[in-house]
């Protein structure tokens, strides 16, 4: 092949894979090993030493997760990615590179509220403070930053509500306050967003949900976007300071535009370790095979959906990006051309019961808390994903006493659209 960058398609098979090489197996074996035996005893001390790449235990690097890594790096246009095991992790991992107690985030009022839950309160116990703007408006972030903000936090399209942020406006705010911007591309996959191409410096994923898209691993990432100068930036001293552990090494100096993935590896796996299991990384690798064909279904599927729910008289309203009468309508057409995704809310006429009713009654979805399967999902998040939030905090969040997520999957929509009208109806 000639030095031309492959197309999606073809990243989403081969990045970072290629036939074993002891085997000549040409799916990724699974390395399922706590550790690796080294060459000698100078290739154990360059291992450890970070004088070289290589394998040493399975908490903090593995063959199998290294594909995986790869090839996530390679869909969004990062210079290097880490993964872990869960979105969670991967959003814990990332503030711990980049906070110290007593230091400041800014992060979208519209996202999932597990992140909500876990920016209010799990990350108090560490001395990071979240401060909250307002997603559909830009300045309320820059009014928000203070001398202690290190970063801004958004979704590129919010869960549940398909909320389309401005990615590229809050870029222009962290730059001018020279802070990095964090995008949580969960929703959206490389396949629809990619957000470095819009400004963003950190890459955040739950594998969980479409990358993997079958609904049998949990697994996180965090891609380096390789922008960001954090050489001689005392704000963020995990990589711009030298490390005692590894003789004074200062990592932004050693490891130039990939030294924030560094840091996840050797300051947040290996200190806090919530490790991927190799045997995950196979399954989310083989889901993102077939990404871009999922992915495009997902969206015309959810498109027909939710067309159909948006005159069906028990309905009070559809929040759909892909729908033209949708506020974020622009938005979406500006950074997710080939489709709004396939998680939306609808908010039903007879409220909190006739939610419960719904999700009660439907026969082909299954009623769970997870998005981007195969098959079709509902959620009532009030009760459920968003339970733990004030009710102003769930109205903000999309998540009202009368609004039912869905998570449109791969089957006929003609099947989708007489389930929720057997359930609507009944």
């Amino acid at each position: 092949m000639t030095d031309r960058l492959p197309g999606f398609n073809t990243l989403a098979i081969h990045a970072g894979a290629a036939p074993d090489a002891a085997t000549g197996a040409r799916a990724t074996p699974i390395y399922q090993t706590a550790s690796f035996v080294f060459d000698d005893v100078d290739h154990a001390a360059s291992l450890f030493g970070l004088q070289a790449f290589g394998n040493i235990y399975s908490r903090i690097t593995n063959p199998t997760n290294a594909v995986l890594e790869e090839r996530i790096a390679a869909l969004e246009g990062g210079t290097a990615a880490v993964a872990v095991a869960s979105g969670h992790a991967a959003e814990f991992l990332t503030m711990n590179a980049l906070l110290q107690p007593g230091d400041e985030f800014v992060a979208a009022n519209k996202l999932y509220g597990g992140s909500i839950n876990q920016f209010n309160h799990a990350y108090k116990n560490f001395g990071w403070n979240v401060v909250w703007a307002d997603t559909d408006d830009p300045a309320s972030f820059e009014r928000a930053i203070t001398p202690r903000t290190r970063a801004i936090f958004c979704e590129s399209i919010a869960n549940p509500g398909g909320v389309v942020t401005d990615i590229a406006a809050l870029s222009a705010i962290a730059k001018r306050h020279n802070i990095p911007l964090v995008v949580d591309n969960t929703m959206a996959t490389p396949y629809l967003i990619r957000p470095f191409e819009h400004g963003a410096d950190i890459v955040v994923h739950s594998a969980t949900k479409f990358l993997g898209g079958h609904g049998n691993s949990i697994g996180g990432l965090v891609v380096d976007g390789g922008t960001f100068t954090w050489a001689g930036d005392d704000r963020y001293p995990a990589l711009s300071k030298p490390r005692p552990e590894y003789a004074g090494m200062v990592l932004s100096e050693t490891f130039g535009n990939f030294a924030f993935a560094i840091a996840i590896r050797v300051l947040g796996l290996r200190d806090l370790g919530p490790a991927l299991a190799p045997f995950n990384a196979f399954l989310i690798l083989n889901g993102i095979e077939t990404l871009p064909l999922r992915m495009q279904r997902h969206c015309d599927n959810a498109l027909a959906i939710a067309t159909h729910l948006s005159t069906h008289p028990a309905v009070a309203w559809v929040s759909y990006p892909g729908l033209e009468s949708d506020r974020y309508h622009a938005l979406a057409r500006r950074y997710s051309p080939n489709g709004a995704g396939a998680v939306f809310t609808v908010g039903l006429k007879g409220g909190y019961d006739a939610g419960v009713k719904l999700v009660s009654n439907l026969q082909l979805f299954s009623h769970l808390a997870n998005i981007g399967d195969t098959r079709s999902l509902v959620i009532h998040p009030a009760s459920t994903t968003h339970r733990q939030l004030t009710d102003p905090q769930k109205i903000t969040a999309g998540a009202g006493p009368e609004v039912v997520r869905l998570s449109i999957g791969l089957e006929d929509p003609a099947d989708l659209i007489e389930d929720l009208d057997a359930a609507l109806s009944a």
